[in-house]
């Protein structure tokens, strides 16, 4: 209930910067301004997670996704919106569908899961979040396969306290985000 009413909110207060999110990327770079793609769910379901294009539109679509906002692949408005996190905003239609969760382990790509060990595949527990554990740690800008412990520790103590402070402390790392930095 709480993921639907903030996912709701979070749509209405994002609705008048969608259009013009939506031109700036459109002006950037050639192609559409949405990007979807297949990543894994909750016990291992494929999804279509959606969000705002960030890549060249030549960009292969299944492939490691950039380090830092440095890497050639990156367009310059999608800086912006890497930076500011303005490129999930999508992902809360993913939400509202009930494919992700605000609060839990990011969703992986499928070639990614198809190489998880066993150990790895206990994060396909949860329903996947827009953010977690992992992105307000110090290793956000390494591969999530790489620190499936802060999943696990999500895992085993799960509560709304804990959620709420993964949501404000993520606030806090976009706020503390330097330019150029992923």
């Amino acid at each position: 209930l709480i993921d639907i009413i903030a996912a709701l909110g979070g749509l209405a207060l994002t609705l008048p910067l969608a259009p013009l999110l939506i031109l700036a990327i459109r002006l950037d770079s050639t192609g559409r301004a949405f990007f979807s793609q297949t990543r894994v769910g909750r016990d291992g379901h494929p999804f279509t997670i959606y969000k705002l294009r960030t890549l060249a539109c030549d960009s292969p679509q299944y492939t490691v996704t950039p380090a830092h906002d440095a890497d050639y692949r990156v367009t310059r408005v999608g800086r912006t919106l890497r930076r500011l996190g303005l490129d999930e905003l999508p992902q809360l239609w993913n939400v509202l569908r009930g494919d992700m969760s605000l609060v839990g382990p990011r969703p992986e790509m499928p070639f990614l899961v198809d190489t998880y060990s066993e150990l790895q595949r206990l994060r396909l527990r949860a329903t996947p979040g827009i953010t977690g554990m992992w992105q307000i740690s110090p290793y956000r800008n390494e591969a999530i396969h790489h620190h499936v412990e802060y999943d696990l520790y999500y895992l085993l103590h799960p509560s709304l306290v804990l959620d709420v402070q993964i949501a404000l402390r993520t606030l806090g790392v976009l706020s503390r985000t330097k330019p150029g930095r992923g």
